[in-house]
């Protein structure tokens, strides 16, 4: 039976003066994909801010295991908790020296070099996200893709609970996006990893998630199986556009196809 690893209770939270979201709740179950979907500007981002606790909720709260985030140590929490964003600058380390910095948390007092575990982590990661080939590369030597696979590879060896992923598929071509998201099913089924991220595609969401919430304006206009969130009637209204929803032929999932202009003239 799964229980609740992650659950946000009437969250609001934003920048400065400025709310961001209002009032979201979501429980995510433990071995869920649950992903976050919405136009730009929805705050899909900064929920996955509040819940990595780079952002404090103005009101309401974030609970791990049924512990408040705010009451863990950076240290506990990187250990629960790891995050595959956006934007990453390469930086002057190779692949494996880059995979390994996600053994910091695991570090001991005055400890300054990693060990033999640390090393046999990174390596199982490395091996399993399919970049062994250039572990020894740099990283700025790297495409889109590997890049994106070695900060997957780099986020698993915290060996978390939950993995966030801000649009990991993000200006990837259809291969690396499809072998990016097999990936984070396998990691799913295999390792129980639970996960929270956030896509655009929504055809790409429907497929790889169990669960998805729609925001818009900051505010949850649904949450559910992707068959009951991507109907014509709550994406029409959600992004202003007309659309026809069938099914995937092979999964039955739910499948969103626009409508020209044109079209809708003819």
């Amino acid at each position: 039976m799964s229980r609740a690893l992650l659950e946000i209770d009437r969250l609001t939270c934003g920048y400065g003066d400025k709310t961001i979201l209002s009032d979201i709740n979501l429980s995510v179950d433990t071995r869920e994909i649950v992903t976050i979907i919405g136009p730009n500007g929805s705050g899909k981002t900064t929920l996955l801010r509040a819940v990595s606790r780079i952002l404090a909720p103005r009101k309401g709260n974030i609970r791990l295991v049924g512990k408040d985030i705010s009451e863990m140590t950076p240290e506990n929490l990187a250990r629960k908790i790891a995050v595959v964003g956006q934007f990453r600058e390469p930086v002057a380390m190779t692949v494996r020296q880059y995979v390994l910095l996600g053994r910091i948390p695991f570090y001991k007092r005055f400890q300054f070099i990693e060990t033999d575990r640390d090393r046999a982590m990174a390596d199982r990661y490395i091996r399993l996200t399919g970049i062994n080939d250039c572990r020894d590369q740099w990283l700025n030597e790297l495409s889109g893709g590997q890049m994106q696979l070695a900060a997957i590879a780099r986020a698993l060896t915290q060996e978390p609970e939950l993995l966030l992923l801000d649009e990991p598929t993000a200006h990837l071509d259809i291969t690396h996006q499809a072998r990016i998201l097999d990936l984070i099913r396998q990691l799913n089924r295999e390792l129980s990893i639970t996960v929270l991220m956030v896509l655009h595609d929504l055809n790409l969401a429907s497929e790889y998630s169990h669960r998805l919430m729609l925001l818009k304006d900051g505010r949850q206009v649904a949450c559910g199986k992707p068959d009951q969130v991507l109907t014509c009637q709550i994406v029409e209204a959600v992004y202003d556009t007309t659309v026809l929803v069938d099914k995937n032929p092979l999964t039955g999932r739910p499948h969103i196809f626009l409508v020209s202009k044109e079209a809708k003239t003819e």
